[in-house]
């Protein structure tokens, strides 16, 4: 790599690592490149991203940025998982390390936080902010719809009781 190169490579990681909020470091060896592409594709849908680096470089860019604590991770074939939701990154690498035994999680980063692989677990299993905020709609509208079920339930028992008597008075 020549230098200018290896500048540009450390300046793109170092805006990575900088607007990123959770940063995982994995061991990839052994992987095939097709794997390899299966875990881009399924980091890309999750709206994370995936960076294979040379240590030395990726260790440079590290610096100033609120990430730095994985650079002690950094040692033999590694692959580095950015995301700016703090779970996709995490869900996705879990879920691809349970199917390829040769992908090992070493640990990671969440801001100035230094995960470890049971911290990535357990952030794993969280659900992404996209399904909290399901939630928190649902949650909103929940009692609206029940205050709207509320003032048509009378109308209705209403009409259910006359229905009631007119049927009685057809029968009789």
């Amino acid at each position: 790599m020549e230098r200018a190169a290896k500048k540009e490579s450390v300046e793109q990681l170092n805006e990575v690592f900088k607007t990123t909020s959770v940063a995982i470091v994995a061991h990839y060896s052994g992987l095939t490149v097709a794997q390899m592409q299966k875990l881009r594709m399924q980091m890309k849908q999750a709206g994370a991203s995936v960076k294979v680096s040379k240590n030395r470089l990726a260790k440079i860019a590290l610096e100033g940025t609120d990430v730095a604590a994985i650079g002690s991770l950094l040692k033999g074939p590694t692959v580095i998982a950015t995301s700016k939701d703090p779970v996709a990154a995490p869900k996705v690498a879990i879920e691809f390390a349970k199917a390829n035994e040769k992908f090992v999680i070493l640990g990671g980063s969440m801001g100035k936080t230094v995960l470890n692989v049971d911290s990535v677990k357990a952030l794993a299993s969280l659900p992404s902010l996209d399904e909290l905020r399901g939630k928190l709609v649902g949650l909103l509208v929940a009692p609206a719809t029940k205050l709207a079920q509320l003032s048509n339930a009378p109308a209705a028992k209403l009409a259910r009781v006359i229905q009631a008597h007119a049927s009685k008075g057809e029968a009789a």
